[in-house]
């Protein structure tokens, strides 16, 4: 099983993983019960007989992956809605006592909400697969030989193999250790890792940041401690968007207009004016209908789902359907530079000795130090593939240098110490120690040897030293006067797509921070290759203040930051989260988690640590950084889409609810029938809005929502409201007799619909050809049922004589210049 390491700089190397929701903010019992006992350590593991047992028990780990609602949860929340009830009832009651006609809101309704149902099948199920695409298997021991298997899988007793960057995925006992250290920050909010010893306890949840080792299974299922702690937890939801919340008040708010207007209209239409009961009813109807924004939520609902099938295609796992917002509303990208910026392979370039070192010595130390680490990183398998094994020089008994060589002790690198480390046993008996890492941490400060390597770190070049000690691995001064013997220079391979991601967030105005643990001058030299903007602006973050606010300003001034630990990604952070940005943390490995799990958005390479993969929003299933901008243009898109259609929505609630009032003020008539506003809803609203919700769209996303539409939404319904009012004041002194009432609701009809084409004009800039046929379009569409014969006496629209008629389209004209005037005021008075 390939397992996920850090290597000697900092930076992480991949392995496979699976996405899991971990409920963060839990605290840890301190005092966790282990119950049933461990079963005595057995190295090979269960037998397969003792699994077959343990499964039919039900001793086993089958805790559904949620990855997505139901279909019965996502029928339910598309259609047992508050607007759907008083929607529902209006239909059932206009099917009794009005023509079909009437109640065509009703069938329209019923269409957007199963193509709500339908589009959010098809995330669920596109989520889903890529789930499954995206599981880790881990290993566990049977038998003797150990297997990969499904999480679901193992059993209670199960023997689990663990490495570093593996998450624990069951309660547990340690079996076997190898210099384990554990992070259960994701459990107690600790940062600092755990060494776990043979017989100490290990929480599901947790993680390995290094060493090795396995652990027996003592709870599985919904009895371990991350399954209790995630049973609530879906991973596919919509909830936590300034979006969605936002939607939410402004549905909030016009439940309480549309009630008492709705009760005005009703006394109004129905005891005020003695008219024909069912005519009543309808116009009644008629009035309450085009007050409740019903699609807005549906349409909402909608580009978010279909943003989730559009960047799975792109092998993009949206674990949570906000973060498509979020990252839409990023200006600050951080970058790890190894598996982002760099491919995670790299190859020794040379090896310099110092002091006088035997160049051959120093092979056959590198090529026992290959072999001392079961889990190689990234820098440790650049030097096995250099200096194999049985490469060398052969003893007299025939035996390769390094083969009769006795690891004795080993230290696994850790991203707080930056090197690790190994003892031997020399072929002559000789006791030897030796350290590798990174030069600028194992040398002090003024060595010469710092210049020569810094000339190689311009280079773009990583560079190891390696060192030999006098003490003892575990002793916490080993470091401390280490004898410097060779340096090892490794190239790293830049990945071709980096270069063109990084363009396109400078384009966009979104700030590039590179965040690395290995040297801030090599970074920079990468970042330089690349063309980062401000790559010169290079800072060692051991130099880096610890005051938030003096590390948000170093933060906003550079670009490249070297030398960084795991806690310094985490206040690096949060510190430019406090001068008010919008932080994105891209990552692979698990000194990444703490900075991820902080950030406004997470990104995790796919082939990233389990833990990384368990705390980030997003996972680059592909390992590439190139489709960050895909996630960026589909959050623009949806954000900035929803916004534009959500004034459409709400203009016709403010001048519907206007509307209403100015009826019962002036105890007139309702002037339109359902049908009309039907019709109006349709080609002003509904069919464009849809078009316009998946439209392109880069602009980066604002804050604000529900003040951003509300300042245009109020002052064009309130235009709307008093134009269509006007023209039906003045057509009720123009018409009268028979047929005089279907005339003043043609005219009214005619100029709601002129300045609602406007409003969507206007909305639909800047134009494009697409956009311009499609407001056309509309615009025919009215057109032909004011012409064809069947229409009009479907629609109940049949414009008389001409002064009227012309006088409609005058009030829609200065309408409209009004609504000119008012929208670049409202640009240039409130800005969001």
């Amino acid at each position: 099983m390939t397992q996920r390491a850090l290597d000697s700089s900092g930076e992480q190397t991949p392995g496979p993983s699976r996405p899991a929701m971990i409920d963060a903010g839990a605290e840890l019992d301190p005092v966790h019960p282990m119950e049933p006992p461990p079963p005595a350590h057995r190295p090979g593991g269960l037998s397969t007989a003792e699994v077959a047992e343990r499964v039919a028990r039900g001793e086993v780990n089958d805790v559904p992956v949620r990855s997505s609602r139901s279909l019965t949860e996502i029928v339910r929340a598309n259609v047992f809605t508050r607007f759907n009830l008083i929607i529902g009832v209006l239909w059932v009651i206009m099917l009794f006592v009005a023509p079909i006609q009437d109640s065509l809101f009703g069938f329209v309704i019923v269409a957007n909400t199963g193509i709500g149902v339908i589009q959010e099948w098809r995330a669920k199920k596109t989520l889903d697969s890529l789930a499954v695409i995206g599981e880790a298997k881990p290993t566990v021991r049977r038998d003797g030989v150990a297997a990969e298997i499904s999480t679901s899988e193992i059993v209670l007793g199960d023997l689990v193999e663990l490495g570093p960057g593996d998450k624990v995925v069951v309660d547990g006992t340690v079996a076997e250790a190898d210099s384990l250290e554990v992070d259960e920050s994701l459990l107690t909010g600790e940062a600092d890792p755990v060494l776990k010893r043979a017989g100490d306890p290990v929480m599901s949840g947790s993680f390995v940041v290094a060493g090795g080792g396995a652990f027996t299974a003592t709870k599985v299922g919904r009895e371990a401690y991350a399954a209790q702690l995630a049973e609530e937890a879906s991973r596919f939801t919509l909830v936590h968007s300034e979006l969605r919340s936002g939607i939410s008040t402004i549905l909030k708010y016009v439940t309480w207009m549309m009630v008492p207007t709705a009760i005005g209209l009703i006394i109004s239409q129905l005891v005020v004016k003695d008219n024909n009961f069912k005519d009543s009813v309808a116009r009644t109807v008629g009035g309450i209908v085009p007050m409740i924004p019903e699609g807005l939520v549906l349409l909402t609902s909608v580009a978010f789902a279909i943003g989730v099938v559009r960047l799975g295609r792109k092998q993009c796992l949206v674990q949570e359907l906000p973060a498509i917002e979020g990252l839409a509303r990023v200006d600050v990208v951080c970058l790890d530079k190894t598996g982002t910026l760099t491919e995670g392979g790299m190859d020794v370039t040379e090896v310099r000795t110092l002091n006088g070192s035997d160049e051959t010595y120093v092979r056959q130390v590198l090529r026992t130090l290959g072999s001392s680490d079961p889990r190689p990183n990234a820098s440790l398998q650049a030097i096995i593939d250099a200096y194999p094994a049985g490469d060398g020089a052969t003893d007299p008994a025939g035996r390769g240098e390094a083969e009769s060589w006795a690891v004795t002790d080993a230290m696994p690198f850790s991203s707080a110490r930056k090197y690790s480390g190994a003892a031997f046993e020399e072929a002559d008996g000789t006791a030897s120690a030796w350290l590798l890492g990174a030069p600028d941490v194992l040398l002090p400060e003024g060595d010469p040897t710092l210049t020569e390597i810094e000339h190689l770190n311009e280079q773009g070049l990583r560079v190891l030293l390696l060192a030999r000690t006098r003490g003892e691995l575990d002793a916490p001064d080993v470091a401390a006067g280490a004898a410097p013997t060779a340096l090892v220079v490794l190239e790293q391979r830049l990945r071709p797509d980096a270069a063109e991601t990084l363009k396109y967030f400078a384009d966009q105005n979104v700030a590039t921070k590179v965040i690395s643990g290995d040297n801030a001058v090599s970074v920079g030299a990468v970042a330089g290759k690349l063309g980062l903007a401000g790559a010169e602006n290079t800072l060692d973050a051991r130099r880096l203040p610890t005051d938030p606010d003096e590390m948000a300003t170093a933060m906003e001034q550079n670009a490249v930051f070297g030398r960084v630990t795991p806690q310094q990604k985490r206040d690096m952070v949060a510190a430019l989260q406090s001068r008010g940005h919008t932080v994105a943390m891209t990552g692979d490995g698990v000194n990444d988690v703490l900075a991820l799990k902080d950030a406004d958005i997470g990104v995790s390479m796919g082939s990233g640590s389990e833990a990384t993969r368990a705390v980030a929003q997003i996972v680059l299933l592909n390992n590439s950084f190139a489709t960050l901008p895909s996630v960026v243009a589909e959050g623009r898109r949806v954000i900035g889409n929803i916004t534009r259609v959500a004034t459409l929505f709400l203009t016709k609630t403010v001048y519907s609810v206007l509307l209403a009032i100015l009826v019962v003020c002036f105890q007139v008539e309702y002037p339109f029938l359902p049908r009309h506003l039907t019709l109006l809803a349709t080609l002003t609203i509904g069919v464009p809005a849809f078009f316009l919700a998946l439209a392109p769209n880069k602009e980066r996303a604002q804050p604000h929502f529900v003040r951003r539409v509300m300042r245009y939404a109020i002052p064009s319904g309130v235009i709307a409201a008093a134009a269509t009012f006007t023209t039906y004041l003045i057509a009720r002194h123009h018409y009268s007799g028979p047929g005089a009432l279907e005339a003043e609701t043609s005219a009214a009809t005619l100029t709601l619909f002129l300045v609602a084409m406007w409003v969507l004009a206007i909305i639909a800039r800047p134009y494009t050809w697409w956009r311009i046929g499609l407001v056309a379009a509309m615009g025919l569409g009215f057109l032909i049922v004011l012409v064809v014969p069947w229409l009009q006496d479907f629609f109940a629209l049949k414009l008389v004589g001409t002064t009227m008629p012309w006088t409609a389209v005058g009030i829609a004209v200065a309408s409209a210049a009004a609504l000119e005037f008012v929208w670049r005021w409202v640009g240039r008075r409130f800005r969001a």
